[in-house]
């Protein structure tokens, strides 16, 4: 085991942006982007914020269908491997370095999409875990004009609670009064195996359906959103994450 110091989020995704598209769950990007263009009912030339974008795959076949896209991100690995990916594609971007929870934005976009546990749920282990995820979704609300289309992927709080036992509860993994998971995860990087000890706030979709109402949001459906299995589909209560298909409030 390397002691590297993997410490946040941030050095993760730093370590795991070179080999970050050899994971299956990535390989699925064409058909997730004609999904979200049907769903979302997207317009030609239309601008998009993609927050939590990593090394850009949905950024990047956006900007190749002609819509103006705006990837950001708080991992400078993932944005560099997001503009050589972009570079390869003949595409343009506009990348922006910075911590969702801080994004603030000038422009008004049309669309926004954060998927994959692209931002929500990656919390650190001095932030308020509901501070931090309504925070995201205040700052993507403040970025798109009324009545636009945005869709959400987070991490399904069913599936874990199934799971755990009071054992865990015992062990101090997981606390059912705050929905708070502790773990420890030995992740694989091209420098070596790290571990990473992660706190994540797990919500089911009714917590996030008020988190994002409180934002800004109507939520239009919930659907299964894991990886490779996006559909119109309800959502399975194993299935790793969960699909939030919204609109931003007229008023």
């Amino acid at each position: 085991m390397s002691d590297l110091p993997t410490q946040t989020w941030r050095d993760f995704f730093d370590l795991q942006a070179p080999t970050y598209l050899e994971n299956e769950f990535t390989k699925n990007t064409l058909v997730e982007v004609q999904f979200l263009e049907q769903v979302m009912g997207l317009q030609p030339g239309c601008k998009v914020l993609d927050m939590g974008c990593g090394v850009g795959r949905h950024s990047i076949e956006l900007a190749r269908r002609g819509y103006e896209v705006t990837g950001v991100d708080f991992s400078t690995g993932m944005l560099n491997e997001a503009r050589s990916n972009a570079a390869k594609a003949g595409v343009g971007v506009e990348w922006v370095e910075r911590d969702a929870t801080q994004f603030q934005s000038e422009a008004e976009y049309d669309a926004a999409i954060c998927l994959c546990e692209g931002a929500i749920g990656l919390i650190g282990h001095d932030e308020d875990p509901m501070q931090h995820d309504l925070s995201i979704l205040r700052n993507i609300a403040r970025a798109l004009k009324p009545g636009s289309p945005f869709v959400l992927t987070a991490l399904n709080g069913y599936a874990p609670i199934r799971r755990m036992t009071d054992e865990n509860v015992a062990a101090g993994a997981f606390d059912p009064a705050t929905m708070l998971s502790h773990y420890a995860d030995d992740i694989k990087t091209p420098t070596g195996n790290v571990t990473l000890y992660i706190k994540e706030r797990l919500f089911i979709p009714p917590e996030m359906m008020a988190l994002l109402h409180h934002a800004g949001f109507a939520t239009l459906h919930i659907w299964g959103g894991t990886a490779g299995e996006w559909g119109q589909r309800p959502l399975k209560l194993d299935e790793i994450e969960a699909m939030y298909v919204c609109r931003k409030f007229n008023a």
